[in-house]
């Protein structure tokens, strides 16, 4: 029985996170498929730079809650008696960890999907929420002194495991830090287009008054 709760809890998180947003919001109230537009990405970036700041911001905040979602459902395994609560940062983990690679490999759409970085803010926030809340701190700063989103993503994703290295916060189990950096080399991962563009001096800038990219 224990098993099976934390396997239908390892496909929902999944689930969760193959909810893709960008697509539906964009086939439904725009008739476009946002990922034959702009960078073909199914996130909340492309959604501001092709559908505009309001569409973009509901594509974010529902792609930052399903990855808390995904994450939290780890409270059931505590509600049921399946695990010890010392052993729940493991099991938020794996099922926020599934929450982002729904978001990048979304069944409902192919497996074709997003960068994963807002659903990743969604799992920090459940597991981390003052290191994550200093994270988007971050990457407003990064944003707004060089006005590359994708700069202050990475950075902000570099950021998590760093910050849960200093005396502060005493993470309890430091395995929490070395996923922090195995989700960071995710992020890079997808985002390598968007290196070799900053590399090249050819990444788009972001048009901060408009929030929009030109």
């Amino acid at each position: 029985m224990d098993i099976l709760l934390i396997a239908g809890l390892f496909v929902a998180a999944y689930l969760i996170g193959s909810i893709s947003s960008a697509v539906w919001i964009g086939k439904a109230y725009y008739g476009i498929d946002i990922r034959k537009h702009g960078s073909g990405n199914s996130g909340a970036t492309n959604t501001f730079r092709v559908l505009g700041k309001k569409p973009g911001a509901i594509v974010m905040l529902i792609d930052i809650f399903k990855g808390w979602t995904a994450t939290s459902l780890a409270g059931f395994l505590i509600i049921y008696d399946v695990v010890a609560p010392e052993n729940l940062v493991i099991y938020q983990l794996i099922m926020g960890a599934l929450g982002v690679v729904g978001h990048i490999f979304p069944i409902y759409e192919r497996f074709k999907g997003g960068k994963g970085v807002a659903t990743l803010l969604g799992m920090m926030l459940a597991i981390e929420p003052i290191v994550a809340l200093m994270c988007i701190a971050i990457f407003v700063i990064v944003l707004f002194t060089s006005k590359y989103v994708s700069l202050g993503s990475m950075i902000a994703a570099l950021a998590f495991p760093i910050l849960l290295l200093l005396p502060r916060f005493h993470p309890e189990n430091p395995i929490l830090i070395v996923f922090g950096f195995i989700l960071f080399a995710v992020v890079a991962l997808t985002h390598r287009k968007n290196i070799n563009r900053l590399i090249a001096g050819e990444e788009s800038k972001a048009n901060i008054k408009l929030g929009r990219k030109r």
